[in-house]
């Protein structure tokens, strides 16, 4: 009885949304696009109503301006502690529908179709979905379905830029696609500026811990291409273990390169305190750990990558690598005003408040810092 009523009502609201949703668009403007499945796919133009699923998918069409167009979002983006700036930026969009659960397992996986429909989107954009899949979904609900990219993890390349543009195109943003691409490419210009005349055999030796993968980690978790290291052109160790990205090493190996610095990602800094204190004398081994050489940053894996949290903490790695050469930067001014070009709103004091000062580093276990 139950699956019953179920395809009752998910018929009810398929037909309700074709005739209603679908069809009125019908008299629009249409625009073709190729999104980042290489799916040729026709949408009305400048739809007013679109919802977001998957990893990072509301995080791009926030950056574009439209989320007066957000009908509903993932119950994921509700939840806490939100290290996602584009939600602190608005928080207005935790009141919107649910329109299913969301979360890391939601990618390449069937939405809750009744869910979506309810909210009669005019367009569903979806992140990481196969082509085939995508296909199947807009069959079945008769709905445009673009999908987009963040592209490599933590990459920031060219496959996010075309996402951001394809979205830009549907949603009259093109300007302002045009206008993030920019931004990141000039902050990502600037770090390089700034450390290019830094000879390799004087920069520390650096590793970062703690780094978010599939949920909160601890030391072990760790990144060889991590974009705030990669952006000031750091000595990053784990790069002798993977030229990869997110990898997990054995705790051995983190003794054997004892590396100069050791940042500590904030998302898992809980895990790393609770193992300091159950194993004291490891941590005391360490270089970085005995000589007050950790420092705290944000985390900005957080439901794939947070690019703004990103180059706020590639601003606070070079500070603390290359003082002299990041003088002029003032670590909360700095990070307020990436939030305020990507998300529209100074974020900073808010992520301070969940995750401590931006690249505060002294004595572990760091007496006063959250979490």
């Amino acid at each position: 009885m139950r699956t019953t009523a179920f395809l009752t009502t998910l018929f009810a609201l398929l037909v309700g949304n074709l005739c209603g949703t679908v069809c009125s668009c019908d008299a629009q403007e249409r625009v073709v696009v190729t999104d980042a499945a290489q799916r040729v796919v026709e949408v009305p133009s400048d739809p007013q109503r679109i919802v977001c699923l998957s990893p990072g998918t509301l995080r791009l069409i926030t950056f574009l301006g439209a989320t007066q167009k957000v009908v509903g979002v993932e119950d994921f983006e509700k939840t806490r502690p939100t290290a996602r700036p584009y939600i602190l930026a608005h928080p207005e969009l935790t009141k919107l529908p649910t329109i299913g659960p969301g979360g890391p397992g939601s990618i390449n996986s069937e939405p809750d179709l009744e869910a979506v429909l309810r909210v009669r989107p005019d367009v569903i954009f979806i992140s990481y979905m196969e082509r085939g899949n995508a296909d199947a979904l807009q069959k079945k609900l008769g709905i445009p379905v673009v999908v987009l990219t963040h592209g490599r993890f933590a990459g920031f390349d060219e496959l996010m830029y075309d996402s951001l543009r394809v979205a830009g195109k549907i949603l009259n943003a093109e300007k302002r696609a045009e206008e993030v691409v920019t931004f990141v490419e000039g902050v990502r210009k600037d770090l390089r500026k700034r450390t290019a005349g830094v000879e390799e055999g004087k920069k520390p030796t650096v590793y970062v811990g703690g780094v978010g993968y599939k949920g909160i980690q601890a030391i072990e978790s760790t990144d060889a291409a991590y974009t705030p290291l990669e952006w000031v052109g750091a000595r990053n160790v784990a790069q002798q273990a993977s030229q990869k990205a997110h990898l997990f090493i054995d705790k051995e190996k983190l003794l054997q390169w004892n590396p100069d610095i050791i940042f500590i990602d904030g998302g898992g800094l809980t895990l790393v305190r609770q193992d300091f204190a159950k194993r004291p004398e490891f941590y005391r081994e360490l270089k970085a750990f005995r000589e007050k050489g950790v420092y705290i940053i944000f985390p900005f894996n957080f439901y794939v990558t947070n690019i703004d949290t990103a180059m706020a903490d590639a601003y606070a790695v070079g500070k603390i690598l290359y003082p002299e050469k990041f003088s002029d930067i003032e670590l909360r001014n700095k990070s307020d005003e990436i939030y305020a070009v990507l998300v529209g709103k100074p974020v900073y004091e808010q992520m301070e408040k969940d995750f401590g000062a931006l690249g505060r580093g002294g004595e572990f276990p760091l007496e006063g810092m959250r979490p």
